[in-house]
């Protein structure tokens, strides 16, 4: 049992009130992130390493509590009583000792003024608990959720999408993920950079063609040459779409014009650099303040783009007439292929997201392809694990546009890396999430 290390000076009963408010933050719909960044700076880092595991295990707590208490307490003390459940019910896995978390969760109820009534029956339910652990955990084996920590069309929706490696894919959305870094080409080698690392005493492997893994996460600041823009953070798998995309588009005596259609945060608008110096490259979002993100990562790299506030889907509102060579649509999606990174999607989703997304994919599809000139090229890509936002989502589209050729592209891309293309899994990608990529050329006909 391993306590969070970055805060040791916070009391633990204090922890755990934060953590559960981040936990009734997610169950209102709001995100783990921005529940994280609202907690006081001095209890954030042991409330983010709480929060994580919490979530992970959220589908079998929420079992053993109604095992527990078939009627649920007020919201906030479900939430408190919940998280203790989450970090406990494995006793090799807490992150404290067992008697310590429920004596720390009946203080934190008794401190808050919306939890005080509910202290005695916290105390109750989480000293059963203690006393009947193994059997209350047998009990909850039957509940789908509980047994893969995922809500049941979730883990339904994967068997029909990946019926030979699902168990996998759920299986790997309860572990960390790694660390991984994309080094510039301008500033470093992969061998020179891991050299920098290893004398900063930190121990890595490259991943990828320009890749580092880490062998334990760090604050990006930390990182050596990371203020001036040697190496960005990025996901192995993230760090294909670059590539994919330009490698082997050639023009004549000019640069490429590239759009980056759903472009923040920018880790690939940089890489997009990166990948072609010259390029003139447009970087679109949405939302204003996400462009603004996108506008520091490039001031970091030292890299220019056109960045711009606008609706991909409504090129008539700052397309130029200007065809492009390349775009890139990193579109938006239920984000099933990286839980690990944030383990709170899986409860934030509804079944209904999914056909939504996919309806806002097919829109930008099809409002995107008549930009992209005769002879180039769109790579359609999401973070997702669910065929209907990726190999379903490109036969419809193909199927509809005849001048649509799709490229040899390496299709979904699962955490556990069981069924991607072999020449990617020789590729020695290391760890990496889940993803889709297709790679559509425009034929004249």
């Amino acid at each position: 049992m391993n306590a969070p290390s970055q805060n040791l000076q916070a009391p633990l009963w204090q922890l755990l009130q934060a953590t559960a408010q981040v936990a009734h933050a997610v169950h209102s719909g709001r995100s783990m992130t921005a529940a994280i960044d609202a907690v006081a700076k001095d209890l954030r880092p042991g409330v983010q390493a709480l929060s994580f595991q919490a979530m992970r295990s959220w589908g079998r707590a929420v079992a053993l509590r109604k095992t527990l208490a078939r009627k649920a307490p007020p919201a906030t003390a479900d939430a408190l009583l919940c998280t203790v459940l989450a970090l406990s019910w494995q006793e090799d896995s807490a992150p404290y000792p067992a008697h310590t978390l429920v004596n720390q969760a009946v203080e934190a109820a008794r401190r808050h003024k919306d939890m005080r009534a509910q202290a005695s029956f916290i105390n109750a339910c989480l000293r059963r608990f203690l006393r009947e652990r193994e059997k209350l955990v047998a009990t909850t084996n039957a509940d789908a959720t509980a047994q893969w920590n995922h809500p049941v069309w979730w883990v339904q929706r994967l068997q029909a999408d990946h019926p030979f490696n699902w168990q996998t894919i759920l299986q790997a959305a309860q572990s960390a993920a790694p660390m991984t870094l994309r080094v510039s080409p301008k500033h470093q080698t992969v061998p020179g950079y891991l050299q920098v690392l290893l004398e900063q005493g930190m121990t890595a492997k490259a991943v990828g063609d320009m890749g580092v893994q880490l062998s334990k996460a760090v604050p990006v600041h930390q990182l050596p040459g990371f203020d001036l823009g040697h190496v960005s953070v990025q996901d192995a798998a993230a760090q294909l779409a670059a590539p994919l995309l330009l490698n082997g588009l050639v023009t004549e005596g000019r640069p490429l014009r590239v759009l980056d259609a759903c472009a923040a945060p920018g880790g690939k608008t940089g890489h997009l650099l990166e990948c072609s110096p010259a390029a003139h490259v447009f970087a679109l979002d949405v939302d204003a303040k996400r462009c603004e993100r996108i506008q520091q990562n490039l001031d970091r790299l030292n890299v220019t783009a056109t960045v711009v506030a606008a609706d991909a889907a409504h090129p008539d509102t700052w397309w130029d007439g200007q065809a492009f060579d390349a775009i890139l649509l990193d579109a938006p999606c239920t984000a099933s292929g990286i839980g690990r990174r944030h383990p709170d999607v899986r409860w934030l989703r509804r079944e209904t997201d999914v056909q939504q997304l996919a309806d806002i994919q097919a829109t930008l599809l099809k409002a995107l392809w008549p930009l992209v000139k005769p002879g180039g090229r769109l790579l359609y890509c999401t973070c997702s694990v669910f065929k209907a936002e990726g190999e379903t989502q490109i036969q419809t589209f193909v199927q509809h546009n005849t001048d649509a050729l799709i490229l040899p592209s390496p299709g979904h891309l699962t955490p556990s890396n069981a069924n991607s293309e072999p020449s990617l899994r020789d590729n020695h990608m290391g760890e990496h999430d889940g993803f889709y990529y297709a790679l559509l050329e425009k034929r004249s006909i």
